[in-house]
């Protein structure tokens, strides 16, 4: 239950946009440009990991679980292999470009200003532009504001991740902007 009444039982940020349609249609459409949009150099996959990084480094369950089962989805790659991936980024087999996006997504989920040149130049050296960069950051950080209306609202999360597995593919469709908030 969330700490208001959101007058629906709806779980996480779908309870919140069916609570507040005039805040989700904007915040909809952010979500679909960040993570969907087609002119992006990342695939829908690599940005869906970089929201479900963020949202696992902050311990937001209900963003973590949706985002990486549509990073899943598009990756071809079981959430279980996603979270040994977050334990241990370093070891981990990812492309060094991604690795050190994900390490930029990090600091900016730490704070924005705990980014530094150095790892911006070494992304860029990894085969980052200049675009994927900027992406990262405004991706980490919209996640952020993400991640802290869901759990700053105490909003309430299915537990059972299959629950996030089997609609990934619905949702890859449907996206952020084409879907009923009630459904």
């Amino acid at each position: 239950m969330s700490f208001i009444d959101l007058k629906n039982d709806l779980p996480g940020i779908r309870g919140l946009m069916a609570y507040s349609p005039h805040t989700a249609k904007p915040l909809n459409e952010l979500a679909e440009v960040l993570l969907r949009d087609e002119h992006n150099t990342l695939s829908r996959g690599e940005r869906e990991l970089i929201g479900a990084y963020v949202s696992w480094l902050n311990q937001c369950f209900f963003c973590q679980q949706v985002h990486e089962a549509l990073a899943g989805h598009y990756l071809a790659c079981p959430i279980g292999e996603l979270d040994q991936i977050f334990d241990n980024l370093g070891a981990s087999a990812l492309p060094a470009k991604i690795k050190a996006l994900l390490f930029i997504a990090g600091q900016v989920q730490t704070g924005g200003k705990s980014v530094s040149q150095d790892q911006v130049d070494a992304a860029r050296h990894a085969g980052a532009s200049d675009r994927e960069i900027h992406d990262t950051i405004l991706i980490a950080a919209a996640f952020c504001m993400f991640n802290r209306y869901v759990d700053g609202l105490g909003t309430w999360a299915p537990a059972d991740r299959g629950y996030y597995v089997n609609r990934a593919p619905q949702r890859a469709i449907e996206g952020y902007i084409d879907f009923d908030l009630y459904k």
